[in-house]
């Protein structure tokens, strides 16, 4: 019974928070004289109203996945991790520098390449907090957070000065990447293989954790770190391993947005792909499994930014304003753990034995 309690609670507080956010977000369209009803109608016609919609949500969900995985996996061990953003930008700018520093095969070869440079750089990014963490006693989301900061200031500086193409005036940018190693569309589709990345990445992380010693292994310290240590785990390599592994994720999804997307490192990698990755991992509750399903609502979102704004005149930043209900909701909707369910089976269970005691009479 606790069981099945837990796991309708795990579902319904984030679909009340996210209904929650939708709502609040049509009252504060609202506030600025913008019809709420209009507002949410273009909300779902721009993430899934059609093909276009559909592949549109789908490519912006692909770095999601990713990054969302840099918040769960650490969180599986008991850390607070959000410095995806970094890691992400660090991995952008390890693909782009890879084929300055040494020749690259043409083909998938070459790509898988700029990907694995990609997920080293961001793994071990975001080790160095858990590094920090573990030996020096230093709080992980400050670390993370802090290290964020210094990546994209790394980036900023390697991109607009020593790496800088000169033929790139308007916006700085490292030098484009060979033709032959960028990473195409799926099919005749416009979505890149980074959504196939993406589910692949998630569905590892879900078997890795749910199938395996060294998963579950992590799970138990995130579960209680002292009485890991107790019965002998290396709490210390397993909490590393796993900042590494989120870290690898994130970067991953930095070099697969310059090998699919910009084509080159530059500003446009600095869009806060990371930081929305840290809304969807707890929406998602840090389950690798549902971050895909959430990764998708947010990417249209994220979608129909665009057509919010070529119908209602709105900004199209203005969905980063529900993103944000939506994490204070979620927030907020923590207090509630452990009540809800509560609430609700023994409001069955009244319900159950009222009925049973009209039809016995």
């Amino acid at each position: 019974m606790e069981r099945w309690r837990d796991a309708l609670e795990s579902l319904l507080l984030p679909l009340l928070a996210l209904a929650g956010g939708v709502l609040l977000f049509g009252g504060f369209l609202g506030l600025g004289g913008h019809d709420p009803l209009q507002a949410w109608t273009l909300l779902f016609k721009g993430a899934f109203g059609d093909a276009f919609s559909w592949q549109n949500t789908l490519q912006r969900a692909a770095p999601l996945m990713l990054t969302a995985l840099c918040v769960a996996l650490p969180a599986q061990a008991g850390l607070t991790v959000i410095g995806g953003e970094g890691a992400l930008v660090l991995g952008g700018l390890a693909a782009a520098t890879l084929p300055l520093l040494v020749p690259l095969p043409p083909g998938m070869a070459g790509t898988a390449l700029l990907l694995l440079a990609a997920a080293v750089a961001g793994a071990g990014w975001i080790a160095l907090a858990g590094a920090l963490r573990q030996w020096r006693g230093v709080n992980e989301t400050i670390a993370s957070l802090l290290l964020g900061y210094i990546a994209i200031a790394l980036f900023k500086h390697v991109v607009e000065g020593p790496l800088r193409d000169p033929a790139s005036l308007n916006k700085p940018s490292t030098l484009p990447l060979p033709q032959d190693v960028l990473m195409g569309s799926i099919g005749p589709y416009d979505v890149h293989w980074g959504l196939v990345w993406g589910l692949v990445a998630c569905v590892i992380a879900a078997v890795w954790l749910a199938g395996t010693t060294h998963g579950f292994a992590v799970r138990v310290v995130g579960g209680n770190g002292r009485a890991a240590r107790l019965v002998g785990l290396p709490a210390t390599r397993l909490i590393i391993t796993a900042c590494a592994l989120g870290g690898a994720a994130a970067g991953l999804a930095g070099g697969i947005e310059v090998a699919a997307v910009h084509t080159a490192a530059n500003a446009s990698l600095i869009v806060g792909l990371g930081y929305t990755g840290i809304l969807v991992s707890f929406v998602a509750r840090h389950q690798p499994l549902a971050i895909v399903v959430v990764a998708v609502l947010f990417g249209g979102f994220l979608a129909a930014g665009s057509l919010l704004q070529r119908r209602m005149g709105v900004p199209d930043a203005s969905v980063q304003v529900l993103m944000g209900f939506c994490f204070l909701l979620i927030l907020a909707a923590e207090a509630w753990r452990g009540r809800l369910g509560q609430t609700l089976f023994r409001g069955l269970t009244v319900g159950l034995s009222k009925s049973l005691k009209g039809s016995s009479a």
